[in-house]
């Protein structure tokens, strides 16, 4: 089986070149569309060692537990020319219980076009490549040898834990439940598995009192970290429960117009703003069943 096994980013023509004569494949689209500065590709090359796992940095405290959890950085701005965060990509080659394998890879530079990758079931990276720019919103997009479903999900406010997390087969959520809102950065994360048996069946939302003792009467179990850590709004926490009808994906959104419940994708919307009573970005969890 050939597998997605290396990645890299091109800055301009004469790495491009430097690429192709090393075997590379290009990725259609501009990773800085509509947001200036260099024209940014991503390339990779086939093999028979697989990335399992992909993701984004966008500060530097973000480094740490990736390097120290044996990722292989691609050192180049995503944002080159752009203004934006300093953004890296981060790639993984594991054989774990929780790492499956990448056949293909791919990028939208416009956000019309995502209901149809979900619809066709890929797997989005969390992070807007042009983030903090006035650009598109380009994000990256996975498949799997096999279907993948959630089994595990958590939060952190800090970043002492990350290495651990990593190690332990956990993908970050590469976009701050806190956008715009000051306080902690505060990630959710998630582990896959193949094993359907072993899935979430539903992911839900508190953000006030009354919801909090709902779902805490309903059995379901929570995650102890607030994905509002800091920031003087309601106190938000993330619940889960294993039922019926297994979770394959989990993200983050920061515009829930950019894609709204879709029976036919298999998309759900959590209604409720994670950034609840402060004054940063409205951001919605979706998932897919």
């Amino acid at each position: 089986m050939s597998y997605i096994s290396e990645l890299h980013v091109s800055l301009n023509a004469a790495e491009e070149l430097n690429l192709q004569k090393r075997d590379f494949i290009v990725i259609d689209g501009n990773l800085n569309q509509g947001a200036g500065g260099n024209y940014i590709r991503l390339w990779y090359k086939r093999g028979s060692v697989a990335i399992t796992k992909v993701q984004v940095s966008f500060n530097n405290d973000m480094f740490g537990g990736l390097n120290n959890a044996g990722y292989t950085p691609i050192e180049k701005d995503l944002n080159a020319g752009a203004w934006g965060d300093y953004l890296y990509l981060w790639y993984f080659q594991g054989s774990g219980e929780f790492d499956t394998p990448i056949v293909e890879i791919s990028v939208t530079t416009e956000a019309a076009d995502e209901a149809e990758k979900f619809a066709d079931g890929w797997e989005r990276v969390a992070c807007d490549l042009n983030r903090d720019t006035t650009g598109n919103l380009i994000h990256l997009w996975l498949k799997r040898e096999k279907q993948t479903y959630i089994c595990d999900v958590t939060a952190t406010d800090s970043y002492g834990s990350d290495m651990d997390l990593f190690e332990k087969g956990y993908i970050r959520v590469d976009e701050d439940t806190n956008r715009g809102a000051g306080g902690a950065y505060v990630f959710t994360w998630f582990r896959q598995t193949t094993d359907p048996e072993k899935a979430l069946k539903e992911i839900q939302v508190s953000i006030n009192e009354d919801q909090y003792l709902e779902f805490q009467q309903q059995k379901y179990k929570q995650v102890v970290v607030d994905l509002n850590q800091g920031t003087g709004g309601n106190k938000v926490i993330l619940w889960y429960k294993k039922r019926s009808n297994p979770i394959k994906a989990i993200g983050l959104l920061l515009n829930k117009d950019v894609v709204t419940d879709d029976q036919e994708a298999g998309i759900s919307v959590i209604p409720k703003n994670i950034n609840e009573g402060n004054t940063g970005n409205v951001e919605n969890l979706y998932v897919k069943q």
